[in-house]
């Protein structure tokens, strides 16, 4: 039996129901499959049609030749266009948002990508909160320039009245298109004050010309913030990260209104960045844990946070249940974060050699690249995730060679001490680190 839905989803009793608990079945009804409590994969490259007439109709809506009837919805085609495993979850994963429609790709950078290419053209201005994920820096400073969009960054916690100012002073504020932000900032936990940027957005945007927020919200969502309630247009996820959570698949995500999310899908469609049916299943499983997950490891990240702000050997740590001598950054937190998530970065002092020698004598954390994971896991940015940005530019956005990021994962938080403290003894810190 299907419970009664509106617009805000279903609803028992005259409240609408949870996110992690619509994740158990929403979408899916068991006369699909034998009476399978779970969606299978569906493990196919086309489905068949009904009739000639039936066929003629899923194109019609598929490639927008004509507008929907009342009550009329998109039938299955091919699994480039849509696959019931892919269907279900963007159903699921949109409730964690708030969101219209929601779209799985086949990794985050596609989802960054194939987002981008759909909503800029050449002679737009992206403007960008450094610093973001590496990947994503290159793509936005390198390969967005081949199709003439221009960039222009700022510090993720650079005041937005001084944004305005450069943007103004770059004689570039009539282009801009878009406004992407990365918060938490990656791998600084630097926060960017998301209605700030959507007001600056509204303020350039025009009756010819919408200015998008689109927010990268892989550090904290979908569970610790919700970007689209503060005013963003699209939100973006690694899904590998906390969403897959495993770390056994690679995928991405985009959410958002209706017609934004129209065009984003279109060129999904035409660039073939879909996630496929398995790792739409993988994901769906996923998301069935994702609350305990991310709260699990949250409360292990202010155990560990702890023991790391204390520690003589680290000389900065970057965690958001450490806010309380900044008070603009405590401001943004207390307004759009639900906590502060597992995600530590701290400086060891001295340099990259010290920091090499912590990693190379953690024996419980593994060493490796990624986050969000059951597992705990530990990095160097400057010489790994970051490593493609210039040394000038790391400098600036405070990525230095003793900076180490730790992804906390559901191990138990002292077991994880213990690692940190045996690591941190063989660590010789030089003298002059000392003074």
């Amino acid at each position: 039996m299907q419970l009664p839905e509106d617009q805000n989803g279903p609803h028992l009793n005259g409240k609408h129901l949870r996110p992690e608990s619509l994740m158990m079945s929403y979408g899916y009804n068991p006369e699909w499959s034998e009476m399978a409590v779970k969606a299978p994969i569906y493990q196919t490259s086309t489905f068949v049609f009904k009739n000639a007439e039936e066929g003629k109709a899923f194109f019609e809506l598929a490639y927008g030749l004509r507008e929907k009837h009342a009550e009329e919805q998109l039938g299955l085609i091919y699994s480039r266009l849509n696959n019931p495993d892919l269907e279900i979850l963007e159903n699921r994963l949109r409730f964690w948002d708030g969101a219209e429609e929601a779209a799985v790709f086949a990794s985050g950078m596609a989802a960054i990508s194939t987002t981008l290419l759909a909503l800029l053209k050449p002679g737009d201005l992206i403007l960008h909160s450094e610093p973001i994920y590496g990947g994503s820096d290159y793509y936005i400073k390198n390969i967005l320039p081949k199709f003439g969009v221009k960039s222009m960054g700022f510090r993720a916690n650079t005041p937005i009245e001084e944004v305005e100012q450069m943007l103004e002073e770059s004689g570039m504020a009539d282009k801009l298109a878009m406004v992407y932000i990365e918060t938490p900032a990656n791998p600084t936990n630097h926060l960017v004050d998301i209605e700030a940027c959507a007001a600056m957005a509204k303020k350039h945007s025009t009756a010819d010309k919408k200015v998008v927020v689109a927010v990268d919200n892989t550090f904290l969502g979908p569970v610790f913030s919700h970007p689209l309630k503060h005013g963003a247009d699209l939100v973006l996820y690694s899904a590998t990260k906390y969403i897959g959570g495993h770390s056994d698949l690679i995928a991405g995500a985009c959410a958002g209104p209706a017609d934004l999310m129209k065009q984003v899908k279109g060129m999904r469609t035409f660039m073939g960045s879909m996630a496929s049916p398995w790792t739409g299943w993988m994901l769906m499983r996923s998301l069935e844990t994702l609350k305990i997950r991310m709260e699990c490891q949250a409360r292990g990240a202010e155990v560990v946070a702890s023991y790391l702000q204390e520690h003589p050997k680290v000389d900065k740590i970057y965690f958001l249940g450490y806010l309380k001598d900044n008070p603009q950054q405590q401001a943004i937190y207390d307004k759009q974060c639900k906590a502060a998530g597992s995600m530590i970065s701290f400086d060891i002092k001295g340099g990259e050699k010290e920091a090499f020698t912590f990693l190379n004598n953690l024996k419980l954390i593994k060493l490796a690249v990624s986050l969000g994971g059951t597992e705990s896991l530990a990095e160097h940015p400057a010489s790994m995730t970051h490593s493609d940005i210039c040394l000038a530019d790391r400098a600036v956005m405070g990525i230095g060679e003793g900076m180490i990021r730790i992804s906390v994962g559901v191990e138990h938080p002292e077991d994880i001490i213990s690692d940190i403290a045996q690591a941190l003894e063989k660590v010789a810190i030089p003298v002059e680190a000392e003074v």
